[in-house]
């Protein structure tokens, strides 16, 4: 079978979590096209790729093979998508424990009625503290069970490995100073994860869903309610995903920031951030998906001076007009985000920082997208992403005054957009002459010697990348220091400097 993967880095880790179920219930994966059934693990976040996953299915299904809709598409539209696309089988979350016996039916050619569409957040008590006690709910890429073929992963589960005190009270017990040496205990939660490639870098989900209500945005009706996992299953994991040849780790949810308040500890990312970045192997450990309406200070001060955790801010500002971020039912304005931009550069100059950012929102007037633009005009980002509004079923957005017509969208995205490739391209410029730490990931031109890898500002595939001119040798894995000698666009030229990179000190906090 040929599993594809579509959407973020949180997908990735969702489809690696599969297919270490699926072989293990004795399904081979291919990367071919002559494979019997294709499994496409979809994203449903925007218009754009909903329109890619279904082409994605389609083109599937005209390869001839079975067609298996897994993911946030699926999820989201349940029997409703499986209607308007009879070419495919769709899966719920809740089929993911028992993936290697629903593709078994796929194969016999039996059927089964597609799931109706639920709210997931009503499967979590509204506390946050009470979340222990619930009901079982699958939680994909929260993988740790006592078996790879049983059942999915369950509220409640995942820390206690399905022996001992169950409910909040064991879930409050998972706290750092829990774990010996660093890693789970022989008798902890195992891996349920089959890599599906070779890269130096891997995402590591942290928490699943989302507690905010922000106007425009579906995703906590079809994930559900945040739910962290526990410190000794993401210590598990990251200890395996070293043993596989991973040397970043890059650490995913729907909002990292909320990390540990489900767990009785809102400051707990703060203490597991040394732990992960004092796994044997780990070279990197980088923080994406930040709110800024979260971010407190201790929380920038580890990000900053953690031994081995890179200072990069992946922050969710959305917009900078006072009056939009309310609309969206946001926090912040263009001064309060200059304000913490300047708090954390206080910190670390060279960090990295990034947003998102949605223009044409229902109201935005010409002087909201000024603020904006004077607003990344001042900011000084790294890397600047830009997205056109568009309506999504069940959010409050799509009901609100004010629409503007898609051609003004349009322009509007056209507008801002230029001026970020413009803003990006200068502070990539601005990095001239810097020394930068390098992560070698690829090999570009063997007898040039000259290598692919990201600096400490830039994350996996969204924020461009740096070419290595050397003078010896390098291989995928290798940390080095290198010049910044020019740039393009976004992307970084450097020059090796032929010494040993900075040393690295223990990690203050790091599990002994």
């Amino acid at each position: 079978m040929r599993l594809v993967t579509l959407g973020c880095a949180r997908n990735e880790v969702d489809s690696e979590e599969l297919a270490g179920r699926l072989e293990a219930g004795g399904w081979a994966l291919t990367d071919g096209d002559d494979a019997a059934v294709v499994l496409v693990n979809t994203c449903g976040f925007i218009q754009a790729a909903k329109q890619e996953s279904i082409e994605e299915l389609l083109s599937a299904a005209d390869s001839g093979a079975t067609v298996v809709a897994a993911g946030c598409l699926a999820e989201r539209y349940g029997k409703g998508l499986g209607e308007a696309l009879p070419e495919a089988q769709v899966l719920s979350f809740d089929d993911y424990g028992q993936i290697a016996a629903r593709l078994d039916d796929v194969l016999a050619g039996r059927r089964w009625t597609a799931h109706e569409p639920r709210d997931r957040r009503q499967l979590l008590p509204i506390s946050p503290a009470e979340r222990g006690t619930a009901p079982a709910a699958a939680v994909p890429g929260h993988g740790s069970a006592a078996g790879a073929g049983g059942a999915g992963p369950v509220v409640g589960a995942a820390a206690t490995n399905g022996a001992g005190p169950t409910g909040a009270a064991a879930r409050r017990r998972a706290t750092i100073e829990d774990l010996p040496d660093g890693i789970a205990p022989a008798s902890g939660p195992r891996v349920v994860r089959r890599r599906l490639g070779g890269s130096v870098v891997a995402p590591l989900k942290i928490a699943s869903g989302c507690d905010r209500r922000c106007s425009f945005c579906a995703i906590p009706a079809f994930r559900g309610a945040f739910l962290s996992r526990p410190p000794q299953d993401l210590l598990a994991e990251a200890g395996w995903l070293a043993d596989h040849g991973v040397r970043e780790l890059f650490l995913v949810s729907e909002n990292s920031t909320s990390y540990g308040k489900d767990l009785g500890d809102l400051r707990l990312l703060e203490s597991v951030l040394p732990a992960l970045a004092a796994i044997p192997g780990i070279d990197r450990v980088r923080v994406s998906y930040l709110q800024p309406a979260e971010l407190r200070p201790g929380l920038i001060e580890a990000m900053t001076s953690t031994p081995g955790v890179v200072p990069y801010f992946d922050l969710s500002f959305q917009h900078a007009s006072g009056p939009v971020l309310r609309s969206m039912r946001r926090f912040g304005d263009a001064e309060r985000f200059l304000a913490l931009i300047e708090q954390i550069r206080k910190l670390a100059p060279e960090a990295g920082i990034r947003s998102n950012f949605i223009v044409g929102f229902p109201g935005e007037t010409p002087d909201d997208l000024a603020v904006l633009e004077d607003f990344l005009s001042d900011a000084g980002l790294d890397a600047i992403g830009v997205f056109g509004y568009s309506d999504e079923d069940g959010t409050e957005a799509a009901t609100l005054p004010g629409r503007l017509a898609e051609e003004e969208v349009a322009a509007r995205v056209e507008q801002v957009a230029g001026l970020a490739d413009e803003l990006m391209a200068q502070r990539a410029a601005d990095r001239i002459g810097e020394i930068r730490e390098v992560l070698i990931e690829e090999v570009l031109d063997e007898a040039g010697l000259r290598y692919g890898g990201r600096a400490e500002h830039q994350a996996p595939e969204v924020d461009g990348a740096i070419e290595v001119v050397a003078n010896r040798s390098l291989a995928p894995g290798d940390l080095v220091l290198a010049r910044v000698s020019g740039s393009e666009g976004v992307d970084l030229v450097a020059d090796l400097i032929d010494e040993p990179r900075r040393g690295r000190p223990e990690a203050p906090g790091a599990v002994e």
